[in-house]
């Protein structure tokens, strides 16, 4: 779907050293959490922060709007334990900076790798849909892989807008093979990039057909809407989970969360068929726009529980975003949702978990206000 519809709308080295360090680190899907309901902030003043990678031991890498990455550093306990309260002041670490007008995703890797993705540009631009790495030595962040021009030749056999080799590469979970994974919301598709920059499609997410929500011309009527694949993760069961914003009318209820085996090729996501190398996982969330991976199940925030275009058109409320648990105790079972720290989301646009669920946001701040915040469940 095309982003400028939707998203676009709108002791330093001891400490990186220890925080991207070693396989305790590397990727996604190995920390545990047991929720309570209490949102804490752990550091504000941010502006627009996006990307989230929840390290474990009080360490967090963030991204934020100018294009700025950092590492959270947590003062705990003076006994390591961080749930209910900590001594001392929070730290964030500047670590370096892609020119971009939008938080570009990030996920730790192995050996201390750093991955950066950024989102859609100008055709022009020398930064918009790339994916970057970086490790603690270096100037500046090095480019890996052209999303954008893969995309090219590489054209969504359903897209919906007439602009079939779009790319708006969204969201980014980094395997403990060197790899990454990469959904791409303009595309609808999920990719796999090797560490030398050689990309696959993994699986392309197919339209969906909605109603059309009351409000907009055609109301009541059904409609083919766009997956728009924005997030993903790796889960405690080493599959891989992605996430859709869904495009055009945005109704409400009709985002999904898919379940690939990892190794696949070229699968389809197919919400008429949602079985076999991409199964359903769940239904009926709103606009997700990040997945995390637990020990409880999948994570997913959701902009707005009202949906993207609400904000898009500045509905009174719109802004109230969620984060929900999303388990299943068997796979043949429909997907459980409980939704954590109801309406105390502002916006909020990144998730990942590590002894505890953390999140990112507001995405979309005042440029001249610095709203945002790093908090964590516990």
């Amino acid at each position: 779907m095309t982003t400028r519809r939707t998203l676009m709308f709108t002791t330093a080295a001891a400490a990186l050293a220890l925080a991207v360090s070693g396989p305790a680190f590397a990727g996604h899907g190995g920390k545990n959490h047991d929720h309570t309901d209490t949102l804490r902030t752990v550091l504000d003043g941010l502006s627009g922060p996006r990307g989230v990678d929840a390290l474990g031991h009080g360490r967090t890498l963030i991204t934020e709007g100018d294009g700025t990455f950092s590492l959270v550093v947590e003062r705990r306990h003076r006994w390591g334990h961080h749930r209910h309260g900590s001594h001392g002041v929070t730290k964030k670490i500047e670590l370096g900076q892609i020119a971009t007008g939008f938080a570009p995703a990030i996920s730790a890797g192995k050996d201390g790798i750093v991955w950066l993705l950024t989102g859609a540009g100008e055709p022009t631009d020398p930064t918009a849909a790339r994916l970057f790495k970086w490790r603690w030595g270096w100037d500046d962040p090095v480019e890996v892989a052209n999303i954008a021009a893969y995309q090219a030749t590489d054209p969504d056999p359903n897209d919906l807008e007439s602009f079939p080799e779009d790319s708006n590469p969204f969201g980014l979970a980094a395997l403990k093979d060197g790899s990454v994974l990469v959904a791409d919301a303009a595309g609808n598709d999920l990719l796999h990039v090797s560490s030398t920059g050689d990309i696959e499609t993994v699986a392309r997410l197919l339209p969906r057909e909605v109603v059309t929500p009351e409000g907009l011309p055609g109301a009541g009527e059904p409609t083919d809407a766009e997956a728009v694949a924005t997030s993903v993760t790796v889960g405690k069961d080493g599959y891989w989970y992605v996430g859709e914003l869904r495009g055009f009318p945005a109704t409400p209820g009709t985002s999904q969360i898919w379940r690939i085996k990892p190794g696949t090729t070229d699968a389809t996501c197919d919400p008429e068929k949602p079985w076999g190398a991409c199964t359903r996982y769940a239904d009926g969330l709103t606009s997700i726009v990040d997945l995390g991976a637990g020990r409880r199940g999948i994570y997913a925030v959701t902009l707005s529980k009202m949906t993207w275009l609400a904000v898009e058109e500045q509905v009174p409320g719109s802004e109230v975003g969620g984060l929900f648990l999303v388990s299943r105790r068997h796979h043949h079972q429909a997907a459980t949702i409980t939704e954590l720290v109801p309406d105390q989301l502002i916006l909020p646009g990144g998730v990942d978990v590590a002894e505890d669920p953390y999140v990112v946001g507001p995405i979309f701040p005042d440029p001249v206000e610095l709203g945002g915040a790093l908090q964590r469940i516990d």
